[in-house]
This record gives structure tokens, sequence and C-alpha cells, in this order.
């Protein structure tokens, strides 16, 4: 099963343009190839949550923003986290 995650894409390549950097910057960030961020850009491969949290750090919004869950940029507060169990 193919899941193409539109709004990620299009999020992705908004923000690396505002960043005005290349996909190969964005891919040597990650420590990835070119050809392999070109993909998780198009929105052609599913991305690891490792690589989710650095493009989140890296462009500074939260991985729900990325991933078109909130239109809130801004990342969440850094701190231990409680379940409230």
């Amino acid at each position: 099963m193919e899941v193409k995650l539109a709004e990620f894409s299009n999020r992705l390549k908004l923000l690396r343009k505002e960043k005005n950097a290349k996909q190969a910057d964005i891919a040597a960030a990650l420590g990835c190839t070119y050809q392999h961020y070109q993909k998780i850009e198009y929105g052609q491969v599913n991305v690891s949550a490792t690589n989710l949290m650095m493009l989140s750090d890296c462009f500074g919004v939260s991985v729900d923003y990325l991933l078109g869950l909130t239109d809130e940029e801004r990342p969440y507060p850094r701190g231990k986290k409680r379940l409230g169990l």
C-alpha cells in the first residue's frame, strides 16, 4: 500500500524554500542521499521518526505541523514529559 502525504510534501518543500536551501543541503543534514531526500519531499517514501524529528528541528516547526495535523508551526516546549497516569 502506497501512502502519499501531500500536505507533508507541500510543507516540506515550502519550508526548504523559505530557508533558501537546496534539496542536497537538507539531504546532507539528514545524512542521506540527494535522491532519497527528493523522494521524501515528493512523498514517495515513508520517513522514519528520527528523520521527522531532525526535519522538525531543522525547520523550527513541530512534527505535527510537518505532517499536516495542525497549522500551528511553533514546536512544543522541550522538557520532561509525564504521561499523567
